[in-house]
């Protein structure tokens, strides 16, 4: 009986440890690890969390993994893309101001705030690629899942640049369209395809998309300008960091081979920075 009971409890110790060894090796990567981040990205991008896609990004990206390579091309995509977003947001209500002579004072809170928003993505945009650049990778892996959302105009904020007043139930889908028609566009230059998202949405199916570093400089180049437009005249009059987006943008095109492409951009870029 003693016999018995010793090789009972042996085989229900071996058990439960074998439960346990099984459990751990199906529980997914580490909490706090580049691997679990990047699950963590995938899963809130899918959710079109975007805000909560960012502070995973930035979590991998802090530090020189295995992850790195992959997720500070994604980071790139996000922040220009966003930025994007929001300044579309912010010239739409800055329209709607001058349109709504009688009730102008919401269509400007809702601008500044906007405008906030897309300057704090833009100066990270500016300080993540300054990072990409000092790295040599060619080709570039672009990682990103296919981004939600259409290209063509936010009905919406069609409506608000006219200087309709919008509720709260149309503002809130507004401002998503608004931020993933941006990521789209910059995922559809990026990958080659501009303003594509069918095409776009076949290079990303693998996951594993290659873009020669050439071409995702050129796009990223074209985008910090498009973003420098946030600190115009008509924007947030500030000559000193459109500058820097357009210098930068110009030191970019100057590392990649001379095409059509990229000379327009250039002269472009030039005749902006004569005009601040």
């Amino acid at each position: 009986m003693r016999t018995s009971a010793i090789g009972l409890l042996a085989t229900g110790t071996l058990l439960v440890s074998t439960l346990i060894l099984t459990s751990c090796s199906g529980s997914g990567p580490q909490e706090g690890s580049p691997a679990y981040y990047w699950d963590a990205a995938k899963e809130t991008f899918a959710a079109r969390d975007f805000g909560k896609t960012l502070q995973h990004l930035e979590k991998i990206t802090a530090t020189d993994n295995e992850y790195t390579a992959r997720a500070r091309p994604w980071l790139l995509v996000m922040t220009s893309g966003m930025a994007r977003g929001y300044i579309y947001l912010a010239d739409s209500f800055e329209a709607g101001a001058r349109s709504n002579k009688t009730n102008p004072t919401d269509f400007r809170r809702r601008t500044n705030a906007y405008r906030g928003q897309a300057n704090r993505l833009a100066l990270e945009f500016v300080e993540v690629f300054d990072k990409f650049q000092k790295t040599k990778d060619d080709p570039v892996p672009l990682a990103m899942p296919f981004p939600t959302g259409s290209v063509g105009p936010v009905v919406q904020l069609t409506r608000a640049s006219a200087g309709m007043t919008l509720t709260q139930n149309e503002i809130d889908p507004a401002e998503r369209s608004a931020v993933e028609r941006g990521v789209l566009l910059v995922a559809c230059e990026t990958a080659g395809s501009p303003e594509d998202p069918a095409k776009t949405q076949e290079l990303l199916k693998s996951g594993t998309l290659q873009i020669p570093r050439a071409q995702f400089v050129t796009a990223l180049a074209g985008t910090l300008y498009d973003v420098s437009s946030l600190y115009g005249p008509r924007g947030m009059d500030d000559p000193q960091k459109a500058k820097i987006l357009c210098n930068r943008a110009l030191d970019a095109l100057k590392t990649v081979p001379e095409t059509k492409r990229t000379k327009d951009l250039s002269a472009k870029i030039g005749k902006s920075l004569k005009k601040s």
